[in-house]
């Protein structure tokens, strides 16, 4: 496929023939990853909520973080403190030449398949033309986009399998980036309680439900709300 389509897209994706494969998070190089970070004031509230990237083959991060703009190697809130790598050979559809491009799929329709940074550039060329709204387009319409394009575990990601994988199969960076990500919610939780008591955590369980049942409906009822 080409790949001299967007010149806006060249500084995001450059040639690295020395591509970094073993994850440094020291250096927020997570490859073939990913990777989550708490929302500061949602996280707080509601910690398996976060801010989500995924993550070139030499492990730069690319996070869709406002209107018409990816973030490259500078996630939106922070560093990352969860990730997930993903076998990119056994888990997505994926070529490692141009000459087998395209492959014909179940019903005898030839289909086409592309490298994990192939599948990247397109999501980045199409989400920097798109508006950002945390309810209908945001960065977890970005990353399901991406694995979409990869068939990674054969598609079907959206906004809320993609939080549920996260929050049950992400690994935490570090001790300290559990601690970062928890404390928060720790700290607000008791204060809460100790000033609203019951009402509090009544507020806490209507929020939960009204942000979580909005996803869900948009996700799997009206499927035309969220943007992926």
């Amino acid at each position: 496929m080409a790949r001299d389509g967007d010149p806006e897209l060249q500084p995001i994706f450059k040639e690295n023939p020395h591509r970094v494969m073993q994850i440094d998070s020291g250096r927020a190089r997570f490859p073939c990853c990913i990777v989550w970070a708490p929302l500061p004031g949602l996280s707080w509230l509601l910690p398996f909520i976060g801010h989500v990237g995924i993550c070139r083959e030499d492990g730069v991060i690319l996070d869709f973080a406002g209107p018409n703009f990816v973030c490259v190697d500078n996630f939106a809130f922070g560093s990352a403190t969860r990730y997930i790598q993903i076998d990119k050979e056994k888990s997505c559809c994926l070529v490692t030449s141009p000459a087998a491009s395209r492959m014909v799929d179940g019903n005898g329709s030839e289909r086409q398949i592309m490298t994990w940074d192939d599948a990247l550039r397109n999501s980045t060329q199409e989400f920097q033309h798109r508006s950002y709204n945390l309810l209908t387009c945001n960065c977890h319409s970005f990353v399901a986009n991406n694995l979409n394009r990869l068939s990674f575990n054969g598609g079907g990601w959206n906004v809320i399998n993609l939080a549920a994988l996260m929050f049950i199969k992400g690994r935490w960076v570090s001790r300290g980036a559990m601690i970062k990500s928890f404390l928060p919610f720790a700290i607000i939780v008791p204060i809460g309680l100790a000033i609203g008591g019951l009402s509090f955590l009544k507020f806490l369980a209507f929020f939960c439900f009204v942000l979580v049942g909005w996803f869900v409906l948009g996700s799997y009822c009206f499927k035309s709300l969220i943007q992926l």
